[in-house]
């Protein structure tokens, strides 16, 4: 494994890394690009300055990419469940041995904060850990049938399956989609983000470090079409995709062309109810956690944030008292908690949406500004203040579209039925959270919740262990959790006939 990028990171500070490796990765090696057709640059977050170019595959390379994860996997596919934990393992081994160097360049990539990048690397490590812990179990079933004959089912596994990733967890979204899809015994071919393409590359020099066959795990750079090049590909058997409800809506038109499994993780404009019987310290954490990771920037957040009028006062004094608080800054530093967004872009389409809510009514409490840090080296990064949004109603922008930034929206409701009704009325569906005291509610309210994810009492917790998924317009199919091994394997059916056929003809 090249170790020229991490070697670096160990004294790395912001705004002193330059990228020059090449970042495809097939046939066991990171391949430099063909051509310099339609570079775009990548920018560091924090600073505004170009990290490196991405250049976007092209046919050729992407036919080289998937021919390289097949190869491998009809070599992988056929060794044992036990075999392949055995790799699985040796890279998270790997990962937790170098997760401070690669947190440091999650960070250089994507903008978070250190704290938030090294336990993405934690989660990442703990993917791989569980899915090894899974691959020796897969297992079929035996079926006894009239006349001692028999039938037995073989779970095997899909071939070779893409990956499509997401900005806000470069690394991560790597391992969660090719943990499972490995263990299966399928190859992956992962296209992250063209915003953030520089950290998949490392997991895929950490599997080949593991022992896995050359080009089990390739990265291929990108945007729209290299991702129509790997959707369309007859080879490809599956598709999982993270991003928004239109891309997921393209993807899954160009996988039905050839009729290829899907699985999407959409958006999301998910509801946090809190009820006036709340610990409401617990409530005004779990509403930070529920807005404020990842600068906002996260699908899952519970940006609508229902409160009972009686503790509405009280909860808005609380929670823009710390949301002052939240050291904005360097994400290299320890002290931080919130980074810079992912991009001029994006910073610009968040601050658009803070203007467009005071517009239609809302009060702005606290932030929803750009922000310029002390540190001079940081003047042209993508940084703003962590905004709360009061006086808001369900027919504002704000609250009935995903802005994917540190803005939280603030809305009284009366009684338990009418929140609900509330709540439900969205197009989208992947998360939802209560804060109540009142174990019945809680239960009650997360069973009437719209949502593939409810938290009661806490929010934005995800253990790889629990399913991870939408409902409505959030996707289908899920991560995480024992349930996603059904998403990167196939069910086939043996039947034995101990006897004599009996024909009608």
């Amino acid at each position: 494994m090249s170790q020229s990028i991490l070697d670096t990171m160990a004294g790395a500070s912001t705004g002193t890394v330059v990228i020059t490796d090449a970042l495809n990765f097939w046939g066991g090696k990171r391949v430099q690009p063909s051509h310099n057709k339609n570079a775009e640059p990548v920018f560091e977050p924090a600073t505004g300055r170009v990290l490196c170019q991405m250049v976007p595959c092209v046919e050729e390379e992407v036919n080289e990419a998937i021919e390289s994860a097949h190869t491998a996997y009809l070599k992988w596919g056929k060794m044992a469940g036990l075999e392949r934990a055995r790799v699985l393992l040796e890279a998270a081994r790997i990962i937790r041995e170098r997760r401070d160097q690669i947190a440091k360049l999650e960070v250089i990539d994507n903008g978070k904060s250190i704290t938030e990048a090294s336990a993405d690397i934690d989660f990442a490590w703990q993917c791989l850990e569980y899915y090894a812990g899974l691959a020796g179990t897969l297992a079929g079933q035996h079926i006894q049938l009239p006349g001692g004959t028999f039938a037995y089912t073989r779970r095997e596994p899909l071939g070779v399956c893409v990956g499509i990733g997401a900005w806000n967890y470069p690394f991560g979204i790597a391992a969660w989609k090719s943990a499972p899809a490995l263990a299966c015994g399928n190859a992956m071919v992962f296209k992250p983000s063209p915003l953030t393409p520089v950290t998949a590359v490392l997991l895929a020099e950490i599997y080949k470090e593991a022992g896995a066959p050359d080009g089990l795990f390739c990265v291929v750079q990108g945007g729209a079409e290299t991702g129509s090049l790997l959707c369309y590909h007859p080879r490809v058997a599956k598709v999982s995709f993270t991003g928004s409800v239109p891309t997921g809506k393209k993807v899954m038109e160009m996988s039905a062309k050839s009729v290829k499994q899907v699985t999407l993780e959409l958006g999301g404009k998910s509801p946090l109810i809190i009820f006036k019987d709340c610990e409401l310290e617990n409530a005004v954490k779990g509403a930070l956690m529920a807005n404020f990771l990842t600068q906002g920037q996260v699908c899952c957040n519970g940006t609508r944030v229902y409160v009972q009028k009686e503790i509405m006062s009280k909860f808005l004094e609380e929670v823009v008292k710390r949301t002052k608080a939240i050291p904005v800054g360097d994400p290299m530093l320890e002290d931080t908690r919130m980074g810079a967004l992912i991009s001029k872009p994006q910073l610009d389409k968040v601050l658009g949406f803070v203007e467009q809510a005071k517009k239609q009514g809302a009060t702005v409490l606290c932030g929803g500004e750009p922000l310029v840090p002390s540190d001079p080296k940081l003047k042209d990064g993508f940084f703003m203040s962590p905004c709360v949004l009061d006086n808001c109603r369900d027919d504002m922008t704000c609250v009935k579209e995903e802005i994917f930034g540190p803005v939280m929206s603030v809305l009284p409701f009366d009684t338990e039925e009418e929140v609900l009704r509330r709540a439900n009325d969205t197009t989208y569906g992947l998360a939802s959270g209560v804060f109540t005291r009142d174990i019945a509610r809680a239960h009650r309210v997360a069973a009437n919740l719209e949502a593939g994810t409810c938290y009661i009492n806490n929010y934005n917790i995800g253990p790889v262990e629990l399913p991870f998924g939408g409902y409505k317009m959030s996707g289908f199919g899920r991560e995480n959790g024992q349930v996603t091994i059904e998403y990167y394997s196939q069910l086939k059916t043996v039947v034995v006939e101990m006897g004599d056929v009996e024909s009608l003809f």
